[in-house]
């Protein structure tokens, strides 16, 4: 029971950070830290991962209606621009898809630690803070996610693989960069949203297949644990996105980027002190 709480407060803090620009991996890694689940540390790295699996269907279930090609209300003119989405959703992810595969565990060996989480939180903070002030009274070229051309989706998707840090989010490096190249906060975010799609289903998949192949059979708990944080991080997710969405139509991600500073800061310390 007591590793089933755990794994509420985990899909919890999934949900919530996986869409803010404040980085999911990060922050689980840090509250490993202080609140350790009981399981084995092959089941554990792919937990981590696979959680988002939850979050993922909260995009699903919110946008299924703009990403179903076959929904029977569009006009034939609305099914092509649906497949021209998904197409560019596939281009952008390319570049993190291909670094990812490379480099999934020398990433996992060298960087998943609290000082890479807090140095990034802090650095991508900065930088926050810098593209919003660049970008006061500028009107972006692109408002529309289905604007969004092949060239800037890619761009978008090179971007994504800053991410691969842990602690610079996901959510944080896909929205920043299309803010960059030109596309308005809300249209960013969408695109952002539909990314995570293929990208956490292929990131978990590869998880799921090294816990397979690495021989560990996984627990009646940990089976349980993980059931317990898809269900929670989906659940949360659906009220984060919804709330998010309608944030950025009113708001800079400035504020965001203040959070990351201090909560970096406050890790910096932490482990100075008492590590």
């Amino acid at each position: 029971m007591i590793e089933l709480l755990k794994a509420v407060l985990f899909g919890i803090v999934e949900g919530v950070t996986e869409w803010l620009p404040i980085s999911s991996t990060g922050h689980l890694i840090l509250l490993n830290e202080f609140l350790t689940l009981n399981v084995s540390d092959a089941f554990r790295s792919m937990f981590d991962v696979v959680i988002q699996l939850g979050a993922i269907l909260a995009v699903v279930v919110l946008f299924f209606y703009k990403l179903n090609p076959f929904a029977a209300g569009k006009s034939p003119e609305a099914k092509k621009h649906t497949w021209q989405l998904w197409a560019k959703v596939v281009v952008s992810i390319i570049p993190s898809g291909v670094v990812g595969v490379l480099l999934d565990d020398w990433m996992d060996a060298h960087l998943h630690n609290a000082a890479v989480v807090a140095a990034a939180l802090i650095v991508y903070g900065v930088a926050f803070i810098l593209v919003e002030r660049m970008n006061a009274g500028r009107k972006p070229r692109i408002r529309d996610v289905h604007k969004i051309d092949y060239r800037t989706a890619l761009g978008i998707g090179l971007f994504q693989c800053l991410s691969l840090i842990p602690g610079t989010s996901r959510s944080g490096s896909t929205i920043l960069g299309a803010i960059l190249l030109g596309v308005g906060r809300s249209a960013g975010a969408e695109f952002s949203f539909f990314m995570a799609i293929p990208t956490m289903l292929g990131a978990s998949a590869i998880k799921m297949l090294k816990f397979l192949i690495s021989g560990v059979s996984a627990t009646a708990t940990e089976l349980g644990v993980l059931v317990v944080g898809c269900l929670v991080s989906f659940l949360v997710s659906l009220v984060v996105i919804k709330a998010l969405m309608e944030y950025v139509r009113k708001h800079s991600f400035s504020a965001f980027g203040v959070y990351r500073i201090i909560l970096g800061a406050v890790v910096l310390l932490y482990f100075a002190l008492v590590k």
